[in-house]
């Protein structure tokens, strides 16, 4: 009998997606909103790490990105809290991929849409029911008329339930695979099992597949997402006096610190916070911790 491991975990979400190209595509083409005549073919994976051309700009780092048979490129993020500052990050990094298609030398009528997939752990929107989220450039007068490049889909999985959706039973499928599969689970139900890409993904989650070394890296993840909760929730309560802007730049600089002061190796920090590693230096420093 099988133990699997949380999908959502950075490890294993990075080793079905960012791995296994027919994954990504079976998963793409079921949670977008494509029509089939558009669906993903091929991809080709590019780099997470969006490092800016001018070392003075804000680099970034994302889980997988990829561009498909139709140039278009995918950027897919799993969330495993929501904090305030998510919905610019998410803008900030498809804007970047997007600019950085052209040369100076090259055509604006080059530049192919920068998708964005972003699936949360928890709920951000408690207006409403739905758990699943299009957002595109419009005219606020007339929907219809859409500014085509940059376009955000996010999932907020607390709300998803199987019943919502009756026409699309692959979106079904995965979304229940990344929901249900986890260390309570021994077996993988009927539904899933039957499906020869969810039951690949499973596998690759299975105990057994990973090293003592993999293992330890997966618990660590666990232990990182609940102390960078905790110190965002800290932080934010801290920074929101000074404003949104400020209070921003607040919370990373205590983060910074905080970790430092937990015991967090630099890496780890930069994992939280997406800084670069100069930057964190540059805080530490100021406030004599290194």
């Amino acid at each position: 009998m099988a133990r699997y491991l949380d999908p959502k975990n950075d490890l294993t979400f990075k080793r079905i997606f960012g791995e296994h190209p027919e994954l990504l595509i079976n998963f793409l083409n079921a949670v977008m909103p494509f029509e089939s005549d558009r669906h993903i073919l091929e991809i080709e994976y590019l780099s997470a790490d969006l490092t800016p051309d001018n070392p003075t700009k804000k680099y970034s780092l994302v889980d997988v990105r990829c561009r498909d048979n139709y140039m278009r490129q995918f950027i897919v993020e799993m969330q495993m809290y929501w904090d305030k500052a998510f919905y610019s990050r998410i803008v900030f990094n498809a804007g970047k991929a997007y600019v950085r298609q052209l040369d100076r030398a090259e055509n604006y009528h080059l530049l192919q849409p920068v998708y964005t997939l972003a699936i949360l752990n928890e709920s951000f929107d408690h207006k409403t029911p739905q758990f699943y989220h299009h957002y595109q450039i419009v005219n606020r007068e007339n929907t219809d008329e859409i500014i085509p490049g940059l376009e955000f889909v996010m999932v907020e999985l607390r709300k998803f339930s199987p019943e919502t959706i009756t026409d699309r039973k692959l979106a079904v499928l995965w979304l229940r695979f990344l929901n249900e599969v986890g260390e309570n689970m021994r077996i993988l139900p009927p539904e899933l099992q039957e499906n020869d890409y969810i039951r690949q993904a499973a596998e690759l989650c299975e105990e057994a597949a990973f090293t003592p070394q993999e293992l330890a890296a997966y618990e660590k993840y666990w232990d990182i997402i609940r102390t960078e909760k905790t110190l965002f929730e800290s932080a934010w309560r801290k920074g929101e006096a000074a404003g949104r802007a400020a209070g921003e730049t607040k919370t990373l600089e205590r983060i910074v610190v905080d970790g430092k002061r937990n015991g967090f190796s630099l890496e780890q920090i930069q994992s939280l916070t997406k800084l670069d590693l100069e930057q964190i230096t540059e805080i530490l420093k100021r406030d004599g911790l290194i």
